[in-house]
């Protein structure tokens, strides 16, 4: 249900939110939306999602989406949860998933768990089973049992692999290796990397490399010069930079090549923003926002024209 956030009561002493982690939760919602309610009780005092909740605030939403539960119900849905994990044989996205409720739930029921509230700081009135509770990943690994790294491993991939990524490692069973080498990726690598490993184009992330797509006549692009190849950090195109044996010379082929796939990709970019999950923000967008959109637009057909009448300029010559 819908409630509004001013009514949302966080009590005094839980764990403060980490801004890094807000300002980045608040760029994945607002491109994606809210995929998990937060948790509150009957009185809208918050039980889960404080980084969600200090999201939405950032984002200046007016309501979010909740789940409405007391404490019986979350050891109910804690004892679901572990019935899945240990009896029942799940993709390992959908595990992490179960993990990643579980260890909601579990450092509500067990708040000196969390990181801040160990070393002695719980309370003196606190009993000595809340104060012998286990971590959350020790608990877990013990009961399913598993590693920790597994554990937080697993809970890494759910959280960090988009939508799209994650229904692709699953409708071609990619294997768990590669999808947390996947889940390490910026979303719109993650999503390319995966159709390269479904279509067998590469067995590893670690070969991915942003290649240019095969024509639809499944002709392979011409093979690029040693200048023209993809780099997937700063660092590795810096060092090819600095090679003084690099064959330098371009020609019109490569040139085109190279730039057609710049292209390519910035239309699978801009295409993102065409997702259902974003036309849902449309209506909200105000006339000054729409303004500078609109800006941030026409700066980059500016750009783009210039360059190609710099081009036609030269060609003519």
């Amino acid at each position: 249900m819908q409630v509004p956030i001013f009514q949302i009561n966080v009590n005094a002493g839980r764990r403060e939110a980490d801004p890094e982690a807000v300002q980045k939760l608040a760029d994945s919602i607002s491109k994606v939306g809210l995929l998990n309610p937060i948790t509150v009780d009957q009185e809208y005092t918050l039980i889960a999602g404080l980084h969600r909740l200090e999201a939405a605030k950032r984002l200046g939403w007016p309501e979010i989406e909740c789940t409405v539960k007391n404490l019986d119900g979350l050891l109910a849905e804690l004892a679901e949860i572990d019935e899945n994990l240990i009896r029942r044989k799940l993709h390992y996205t959908d595990e992490g998933k179960q993990l990643t409720r579980r260890k909601e739930i579990y450092e509500v029921l067990h708040p000196e768990t969390q990181q801040g509230r160990r070393n002695g700081q719980t309370s003196k009135n606190e009993t000595v089973s809340f104060l012998e509770a286990k971590p959350f990943s020790v608990d877990t690994a013990e009961k399913i049992g598993t590693s920790r790294r597994a554990v937080e491993q697993k809970i890494q991939v759910a959280k960090n692999l988009t939508p799209k990524a994650t229904k692709t490692v699953k409708e071609h069973d990619i294997g768990f290796k590669n999808a947390l080498k996947l889940s390490r990726l910026p979303p719109e690598q993650q999503e390319d990397a995966a159709s390269q490993l479904a279509a067998g184009e590469i067995h590893s992330v670690d070969e991915y490399c942003s290649a240019p797509a095969m024509a639809q006549e499944d002709v392979p692009p011409p093979a690029p010069q040693a200048s023209e190849v993809c780099y997937l950090t700063i660092k590795d195109s810096v060092e090819d930079l600095k090679n003084p044996d690099k064959d330098r010379r371009r020609t019109p082929d490569t040139f085109l090549m190279t730039f057609s796939f710049f292209l390519q990709r910035f239309c699978q970019g801009i295409a993102n923003y065409s997702t259902p999950e974003h036309e849902a923000i449309f209506p909200a967008l105000t006339r000054e926002q729409l303004r500078q959109i609109r800006a941030e637009i026409q700066s980059v057909h500016t750009i783009l024209d210039g360059l190609f009448h710099k081009m036609e300029g030269c060609a003519q010559k």
